[in-house]
Order: structure tokens, then sequence, then C-alpha cells
């Protein structure tokens, strides 16, 4: 029964991000995914704020010059590009937190 409670939290939390991102915008999603990745960028418990700042911006500038450039005779919208670079990560980090226990 744990784990059918387990696989129902998981679907809930990937159902609460994409509403939020459908509400915000692609590009917001970059706040869901920034945090996580600074922390496993940078090592040490100092502050976050300013390394997920900088992670945050680094991954919307990579995805803008690959929304303009991925493709030569079309520019596609840089949150297409943000969500196809943070979704998987999100759903990993998901997964990942829901087989360690700490998801639920």
């Amino acid at each position: 029964i744990r784990d059918v409670y387990k696989r129902q939290l998981l679907g809930c939390a990937t159902a609460l991000a994409g509403v939020a991102t459908a509400a915000a915008g692609p590009v917001g999603f970059v706040a869901f995914v920034a945090g996580p990745i600074a922390r496993r960028l940078v090592p040490g418990r100092g502050a976050a704020l300013p390394h997920a700042a900088l992670t945050g911006a680094l991954i919307v500038l990579v995805a803008d010059l690959g929304a303009q450039h991925l493709l030569p005779s079309v520019q596609l919208p840089v949150g297409v590009v943000t969500s196809i670079i943070g979704a998987p990560y999100l759903l990993l980090l998901l997964a990942r937190a829901n087989r360690g226990g700490s998801g639920g």
C-alpha cells in the first residue's frame, strides 16, 4: 500500500509542477530546477540563492541561444527549449526523491 501512496504522491507532484508551469509560463519553470542544479554544482552549505540565480540565468541564456540558433531557418520560443531542458531534470529529481524515501 505504501508504494501506491508514493506513486500517487509522485503523480500529484508532477501534475502540480505541470499546472504551475502552465500558469507561470515555461520560462518561469527555470525557478523549479535552478535551485537543485545549483546545489549539485556548488559544494558546501553556503547561501544557495546567489548560486541558484546565476544557474537560472545561465539556463535561460543557453536556452535562448539554442532557440535562436538550433534550427537555422526557424526561431523557436525560448520557453520550448527551457521546458525541454528542465522537464526531464525535474522528473529525474522527483524520481530520485521518491526512491530515496524523501518524496513522501
